[in-house]
């Protein structure tokens, strides 16, 4: 090989080096940024099996408070509170899938928080325990506060509220120094809810009966609360609906799920496929709470059995 040609390879491989050396960089920079593309829903994350794991760690899941998760029914918002941050007693943040880019984006929707989100089925309502947003073109609407007569008691805090397709309000009613409060429902009548009334001993027993979420057929509640049966603190229950209309007795969903720290919060995403909840994973200050998903096999197979 004379000179010449040594220097034209020498150059050229330079060039091959660098070419390859971008392109890794690109990759690294994806890979480091953790941006999600249509190609990977739910943030990018590989989905669990039976065994429940944080969710986007780093993105949702880190050593701060995180609690009540909901992606909307297309499957391309995504909601969670997080408390402890430095400068922010708490924020209510959205992770929202670009239709133009192809990536998840987040951005702060309220700080402080204003109420734990659940999407009604048809998407176009966020309730946030007595208050909501409604959907409109050019977002979400101001926030508003439910009438009378589902809020008729101001001694009276719904934590969480969630409905069923046909507008039926599950919700729980947080009473200061009362542990025994229940979980109610209103039926909509006529385009107005019912008076509200307490769902019965097979789901309201035990203390701190909390964060109800109903399917959208109604076919099953899922709540969390302090039960003799439990393993610890605040365990998740579920209750399916009858042949004769019934609800049957709350089901402990048992210690894949809940364990002696504290478990609550739990919602199954709109396609049906995964749960998600939250659970305590740092001492009892509750200094570190993370979001949790698993298959959603773990509910199906106990109204099997």
């Amino acid at each position: 090989m004379n000179i010449k040609m040594e220097k034209t390879f020498i150059t050229l491989l330079i060039a091959g080096i660098l070419s390859l050396q971008s392109c890794d960089a690109k990759k690294q920079k994806t890979k480091d940024n953790n941006i999600p593309t249509i190609k990977n829903p739910y943030l990018g994350q590989k989905p669990p099996g039976l065994r429940p794991l944080p969710f986007a760690p780093g993105l949702v899941s880190t050593d701060l408070y995180e609690v009540n998760s909901a992606f909307t029914p297309d499957m391309k918002a995504f909601y969670f509170i997080r408390r402890g941050e430095e400068n922010k007693k708490s924020a209510f943040y959205e992770y929202k899938y670009s239709e133009i880019n192809g990536e998840w984006k987040k951005s702060e929707i309220a700080s402080p928080w204003i109420g734990r989100p659940v999407i009604s089925p048809d998407g176009q309502t966020m309730h946030l325990g007595d208050r909501y947003l409604k959907r409109t073109e050019s977002g979400w609407s101001e926030l508003q506060k439910l009438e009378p007569p589902t809020v008729s008691n101001d001694s009276m805090y719904i934590m969480r509220l969630s409905s069923s397709s046909n507008g039926t309000y599950y919700f729980d009613t947080y009473k200061e120094n009362d542990s025994t409060f229940p979980i109610r429902y209103s039926r909509l009548i006529n385009g107005k809810h019912e008076e509200p009334k307490a769902l019965p001993k097979a789901i309201n027993k035990g203390t701190f009966l909390s964060h109800p979420f109903i399917a959208p057929d109604e076919s099953y509640l899922l709540f969390d609360a302090q039960r003799e049966d439990g393993y610890g603190d605040s365990d998740i229950y579920i209750s399916f609906k009858q042949k004769d209309g019934t609800w049957g007795n709350g089901i402990n969903l048992g210690d894949k799920i809940n364990t002696n720290a504290w478990e609550a919060s739990a919602s199954i995403t709109p396609d049906g496929k995964y749960l998600f909840f939250s659970r305590n994973v740092g001492s009892d200050d509750f200094e570190n709470v993370d979001v949790f998903w698993v298959d959603a096999k773990v509910i199906y197979a106990l109204k099997k059995e």
